[in-house]
């Protein structure tokens, strides 16, 4: 019902709807014990290796604790300590969505409700406390705040938010403003080519302090904008802090190039996975404060690469204790020390989900960067997105402008074919427009055989 009131509202009701409707979001996210947990991690920033683990320790005994005491689910499961958690079961997304009603510790009218975007399949619906979600948000505020953001600032927001009306595209307005908190959010439901020109002149003439959401959306305007002669004011944007998605080299020389600022990373989920950070000298850290994180390789043994299983102390609402969320990372040498003073242990690279890779039965498996880097040295294709049905094909879907020739298909083939081998049949279509999933998100990988593997 409110949805329908929202969309017969002019554009500036529109905007105090959202504002209203922030105000509300906000008191959960900011109220509480949030500004207690903001203090407590800006205090806790240069703490030693050896009091985070020790913090990691105590928190995952009480975790662990509270889950057994408070979830049907985990009733049975053994009080071991933080050295023996391999002794406990790994849990796997399907079990978690299948086992939901008995792994949640509250009700669902005392909770605030996350949904997951459902991008490699099912959705799930998890239960956050307010407590455990003002912890979560002064954990990333603490994060974003090193480089000086905080809500009030000017913002430019890409996420799955569905809030434009027809008559917004009918003027070419593709963003709705809370003017309250001074954050526009940018629609990722309309990356057009057609499109893209609205994008890249009201960002500029916006001018941002803070961009934050999903990089691949960021990608496109940003290419829009190096492709079209535009330039973006420098030192206008301090920070882009990308959600939801893995960050690629492409994504970084793109996004960082245009806009003229830098990109740090973030990990998380929708879910309430502990978070990864990167610091100001481009490291990525693990934040012992907010779980365990396990690499795991395909026998269930630990190694410094491979599958994420996580135990994450902010999800009291729907606890997770290895929890295998369906990413994958390379840790880096664990005696390094990072110069920004930031002593948690380091992560060489975010894989992302594992399942965003190509399957060749020649070569193996193609992860997301080795597919993104297929665009080296070719020009002219403005998107693309390979999807596997079958085990010895793929179908690779792109969008070209005039620049597009037959020399650079033949580029993009045969970089193409150094990562598939000579055998796989690969079906290249141009197409008009890729659409992005119900999420709002754009992926470049559509796996749908992991079944046959």
């Amino acid at each position: 019902m409110k949805d329908k009131i929202y969309k017969i509202l002019p554009d500036v009701l529109q905007g105090l709807l959202i504002s209203l409707f922030n105000i509300l979001a906000y008191k959960e996210r900011y109220g509480g014990k949030y500004q207690y947990y903001l203090n407590k991690f800006k205090a806790n920033r240069t703490l030693s290796r050896e009091d985070l683990e020790a913090i990691q320790k105590e928190r995952f005994a009480t975790f662990l604790s509270f889950s057994k005491n408070s979830s049907r689910f985990y009733k049975n499961y053994e009080l071991v300590e933080l050295a023996d958690i391999s002794q406990l079961p790994i849990l796997k997304k399907e079990h978690l969505r299948q086992s939901i009603e008995e792994v949640v510790t509250i009700s669902k009218k005392d909770a605030i409700v996350s949904k997951t975007g459902g991008t490699t399949g099912k959705s799930l619906e998890v239960l956050f406390t307010a407590d455990s979600m003002q912890e979560r948000f002064a954990m990333l505020d603490d994060f974003r705040g090193r480089f000086g953001y905080k809500l009030g600032r000017k913002t430019a927001w890409f996420s799955g938010k569905d809030l434009l009306t027809s008559t917004d595209i009918s003027k070419n307005r593709f963003w709705k403003t809370d003017l309250l908190h001074k954050v526009r959010y940018y629609s990722t439901f309309h990356i057009k080519e057609s499109y893209l020109k609205f994008y890249v002149e009201d960002l500029i003439k916006y001018q941002p302090e803070y961009m934050v959401g999903f990089p691949s959306t960021i990608l496109e305007i940003a290419k829009y904008g190096i492709n079209h002669g535009y330039t973006f004011p420098a030192k206008t944007v301090k920070a882009i802090f990308p959600t939801a998605e893995s960050i690629t080299e492409e994504m970084r020389l793109n996004i960082e190039g245009f806009f003229k600022t830098k990109m740090l990373n973030q990990y998380a989920s929708s879910e309430g996975a502990p978070f990864i950070f990167e610091c100001q000298e481009g490291s990525l850290h693990l934040e012992l404060q907010s779980g365990v994180f396990e690499v795991l390789d395909d026998n269930n043994q630990p190694s410094n690469e491979g599958k994420l299983v996580v135990t994450s102390f902010t999800t009291e609402g729907t606890p997770l204790i290895r929890y295998d969320i369906g990413d994958s990372i390379i840790l880096d040498n664990q005696d390094k020390i990072c110069g920004c003073g930031n002593n948690n242990p380091m992560v060489k690279q975010i894989l992302g989900r594992i399942d965003d890779y190509i399957y060749s039965p020649e070569t193996g498996k193609i992860n997301l960067g080795n597919v993104s880097n297929t665009l080296k040295d070719t020009k002219g294709i403005l998107r693309f997105q390979a999807v596997q049905d079958e085990l010895n094909a793929i179908s690779i879907l792109i969008v070209v402008d005039h620049s597009f020739t037959p020399k650079v298909e033949e580029v993009f083939m045969s970089n193409w074919r150094a990562r598939v081998g000579s055998q796989m049949a690969i079906d290249l279509q141009i197409v008009q427009d890729i659409p992005v999933e119900k999420s709002g998100k754009y992926r470049i990988v559509k796996n749908n055989i992991k079944h046959l593997l």
